[in-house]
């Protein structure tokens, strides 16, 4: 039987891994899972403890899959310099470029990350914006708790029909067109890397960077790569139309963020912002109190339900790979590492 070292606290176990999964788990595999002796400190409530970098090489020794999670120390590539290393790394969180060396992808190590599926959970929360924003809910909120009543000034907007300007077509941004096909949209994609022949098929078309930014709502969905910093400039921004809706949900660097509170603090434009730059970020009490503006702490892709989802997600893929060399959806393609997430 396989053997499978769990390199996260149980603490994490609980929060990725679901009754079934462990049930599949022990059904398939021998597996070591890391204990609360193995943890760097105590955690806390909020962020469960961190694995000890020093007992990785103790877990992993033997191990043919390494599951991962949050709180799983950096695999340093001398896990596989005897060439008898594991043969899988099944990663129950979002990217893995800091969990990993690209060279342990070139001696045929197969990686797999739970990416996809936490955009599925991001893309909920990015709809979830536009529509709060576009119907100006927080606004109304705001009034009626203030005890107020109708707001004759402001008229909320449909999402239906409108314009949806698409920044990198990612598994998050993939995830958003489709839940937004319902609503009819004219979905229209900046990514340098998207075929027209993959546009046909998630059924949007390729633009121009200026005219993705250039309609009533705006989503942000790039990588943390040096191209992306500030691609968002305050020249785009400041030709967004007026009441436009702006959501980043992707990495703070992305966008301008200075420009973007301007417009959003003078009223012209409303933003939905879940990822900053510096995190946490410093905002003054007007900033903080500014009804068109929904701000959240990086948790666009938190849900109860993704994050007991993950390492099923990522193990299914692996089994498969195991059993018959298929590459699943969360398979990291190692050609395509230089522009991931």
């Amino acid at each position: 039987m396989p053997k499978l070292a769990a390199l996260f606290s149980p603490e994490r176990a609980a929060d990725v891994v679901d009754a079934n999964t462990r049930q599949l788990l022990e059904d398939r595999f021998e597996v070591l899972w890391a204990t609360s002796e193995h943890a760097a400190g105590p955690g806390s409530a909020a962020k469960p403890p961190a694995l000890d970098p020093a007992a990785v090489p103790e877990l992993a020794a033997g191990a043919d899959v390494l599951l991962t999670s949050w709180g799983t120390p950096h695999l340093g590539k001398e896990l596989w310099s005897d060439g008898n290393g594991p043969k899988v790394v099944a990663h129950a969180a979002g990217t893995v470029k800091n969990l990993i060396d690209p060279v342990i992808l070139d001696q045929g190590v197969a990686v797999f990350s739970a990416g996809p599926r936490i955009a599925w959970s991001v893309g909920e929360y990015c709809l979830a914006s536009m529509l709060t924003l576009a119907r100006r809910l927080p606004r109304f909120d705001g009034a009626v708790r203030a005890g107020g009543w109708k707001q004759t000034e402001y008229r909320g907007h449909e999402l239906a029909g409108a314009k949806v300007g698409i920044i990198g077509a990612s598994s998050t941004a993939r995830a958003l067109i489709t839940l937004l096909k319902p609503f009819g949209c004219d979905l229209a994609v900046y990514d340098p890397y998207l075929t027209a022949e993959r546009a046909g098929e998630l059924g949007v078309r390729t633009t121009t960077l200026e005219d993705a930014a250039s309609g009533p709502f705006l989503s942000i969905h790039v990588p943390n790569v040096p191209e992306t910093k500030g691609m968002i400039t305050r020249a785009l921004i400041e030709n967004l139309p007026n009441g436009a809706v702006v959501v980043n949900s992707s990495r703070g660097p992305a966008i301008d963020q200075q420009a973007l509170l301007e417009h959003a603090l003078d009223g012209r434009i409303y933003a939905a912002l879940d990822v900053y730059d510096p995190e946490p970020p410093q905002f003054d009490a007007k900033t903080l109190a500014a009804s068109n503006l929904l701000l959240t702490p990086h948790i666009a892709g938190d849900t109860a339900e993704g994050h007991l989802a993950l390492a099923g997600y990522v193990l299914k893929d692996a089994l498969q790979w195991l059993d018959n060399g298929t590459r699943g959806p969360s398979f990291v393609d190692p050609a395509s590492w230089s522009i991931a997430a």
